[in-house]
């Protein structure tokens, strides 16, 4: 009897939407029995899900107990939290908790190289596999950066896997093993998510977990995993003097990417700006390095990848002042990175920037310093506009606005020659647009209808 009951438990996917679809496409592929749960009456997603897995057994509004603690197996979705009582409740009861990456990572042969950080992921984990191809090697490039991992079952096999992962997405990993794992950088976000900076270190920590070698940020303690003997580990810093392989070089006729303190490329060749993409491109260089591609391949790359949208994407010159779109700058860090990036460059008191939104409950004080720094007027919008404007506390002018548009406007009028005006919301999108995207491309818009 104990036998027929478990042969009828189902799996069960928890949470719709991109990486639920995937997960219901990948069990309805093997002819599994499964169910799809989502608290949302009409997730996105759902007709999708019905199209391509009719007959699929749905629950939709609060969780019921009864299915959770009979599933099978819960495969829980990166935006559901597993702090949840219910899902709590199942997992006392001894119901197993596993998440798409680890459900990829079981299923493929080629080496993973995993890649995670508050800031820069993507533009790392990009370059990485522009490095790969540029190499001539069969890359596919999935995960938090855009097309779910387990989607990627669905296409012939590739010869290596680059994966951004995001720290909801590595709480349900446990068997990743990669070939290289790295932890870019690591500031307060998504503290309406967790409860302690710890806690949320803790998440990212999880990369490494069963890792071959591992490349590690030097210049930043928190990313500093404590890892066995026999894990290979190369190193990257902003650092001249610094032991690690991969570091700036100052030499007198400018600064260099180098590798034990030889010099590749000049900084200058270089597409995307700013110190904190000098950061990004030491540890790329170090990643490609350690799964073996050639340095010419990993520098022709460097040369010629202007980088993401979004992500201090050069927008237009107006009037001898640079805009530039750093809509994905949606916390602290990633703010604080392209103000002292852009203004390590720049000098003091040449940019204007636009910040705000939904702050997910971050603490903006380390905002104050690299503001009053390198910024001259921060024009503050959205739900936490004025949270951002108590937290920097005189440091910076500032004007409070009621649109994205009224921001643009105005720094148009305040911004001189040599100036740069700055997207970078240090906040989610949420209380005025659908996604940091749609943000940018209305920044873009804005400035493009400047007159």
């Amino acid at each position: 009897m104990q036998t027929e009951q478990v042969a009828q438990k189902m799996k069960v996917v928890i949470g719709l939407g991109k990486t639920g679809l995937s997960c219901a496409r990948y069990l309805a592929s093997r002819n599994e029995k499964f169910k799809v749960l989502d608290t949302r009456k009409n997730p996105p997603g759902l007709q999708q899900l019905k199209a391509e897995c009719p007959g699929v057994e749905l629950e939709l509004g609060e969780f019921n107990a009864q299915t959770l603690n009979n599933a099978a197996q819960l495969i829980v979705s990166p935006g559901v939290d597993q702090k949840i009582p219910v899902i709590q409740n199942a997992i006392r009861q001894g119901v197993s908790v596993t998440g798409d990456v680890d459900i990829f990572a079981r299923s493929i042969a080629a080496p993973i190289i995993a890649i995670t950080g508050s800031n820069a992921k993507s533009t790392v984990t990009t370059l990485v596999g522009e490095m790969a191809k540029t190499e001539g090697i069969d890359v596919a490039v999935a995960g938090n950066i855009g097309l779910p991992v387990l989607d990627l079952l669905q296409q012939p096999a590739s010869s290596l896997y680059v994966i951004e992962l995001s720290s909801f997405q590595l709480e349900t990993t446990t068997k990743l093993a990669a070939e290289v794992a790295t932890l870019l950088n690591l500031s307060l976000d998504h503290m309406d998510r967790y409860s302690t900076m710890e806690e949320y270190r803790e998440a990212k920590l999880r990369i490494f977990q069963g890792c071959q070698q591992a490349v590690i940020n030097d210049d930043d303690l928190l990313c500093q995993p404590e890892l066995p003997a026999n894990v290979r580990q190369w190193h990257f810093s902003l650092v001249e003097n610094s032991a690690a392989e991969f570091s700036l070089l100052n030499l007198d006729d400018g600064q260099y990417l180098g590798f034990n303190k030889q010099p590749l490329m000049s900084v200058r060749e270089m597409k995307i700006a700013g110190k904190h993409n000098v950061a990004n491109a030491l540890a790329a260089l170090a990643v490609g390095h350690a799964v073996g591609f050639s340095i010419d391949a990993m520098t022709t790359t460097l040369k010629s990848f202007s980088g993401l949208p979004h992500r201090c994407q050069w927008v237009a010159d107006r009037n001898g002042v640079d805009w530039y779109n750093d809509s994905k700058g949606t916390n602290v860090g990633a703010c604080i990175a392209a103000v002292n990036g852009l203004g390590g460059d720049l000098g003091k008191g040449k940019i204007i920037l636009l910040a705000g939104g939904q702050g997910k409950g971050a603490d903006f004080s380390p905002l104050a310093y690299p503001l009053s720094t390198y910024v001259k007027l921060a024009i503050l919008f959205g739900e936490d506009a004025a949270l951002i404007d108590q937290a920097v506390n005189g440091s910076v002018m500032t004007i409070i606005v009621s649109s994205l548009e009224e921001a643009v406007s105005i720094a148009d009028k305040k911004a001189d020659k040599g100036d740069v005006v700055l997207l970078s919301p240090a906040c989610a999108s949420f209380d005025m647009f659908n996604n940091y995207e749609e943000r940018g491309e209305a920044f873009v818009h804005h400035v493009g209808e400047l007159h």
